[in-house]
């Protein structure tokens, strides 16, 4: 693995600490960060959406993940974008995310 895909994951695995408060659990699982990518210079671009359009959370949520990638040794900044192309759906959950919910059971 490269580092850039090295730093990449340790972002995401930082980005967990940061939790939804509406439903209790973090917002990889739950699936609302679409994508994470790290430039030279150590600028963290990630992609991310929240359940619903006009979520009372999402200025919450995407502080949360400025400050969680910017934790990360080697990232010196995060540029967060906020997205509803694709919309979120359930489906977009882990399946630990989902067995935590209840769902399929």
């Amino acid at each position: 693995m490269s580092d850039a895909n090295e730093l990449v994951e340790t972002v995401r695995e930082a980005l967990r600490v940061v939790i939804d408060p509406e439903i209790g659990f973090n917002i990889v699982d739950l699936g609302l960060v679409y994508d994470i990518a790290v430039e030279d210079g150590g600028i963290a671009r990630v992609a991310m959406t929240t359940t619903t359009r006009g979520c009372p959370a999402t200025d919450y949520l995407r502080d949360g993940v400025g400050a969680a990638a910017q934790s990360v040794n080697g990232v010196h900044r995060a540029d967060v974008r906020l997205t509803y192309d694709p919309p979120w759906t359930p489906d977009m959950m882990s399946a630990v995310a989902k067995e935590y919910l209840g769902f399929g059971q």
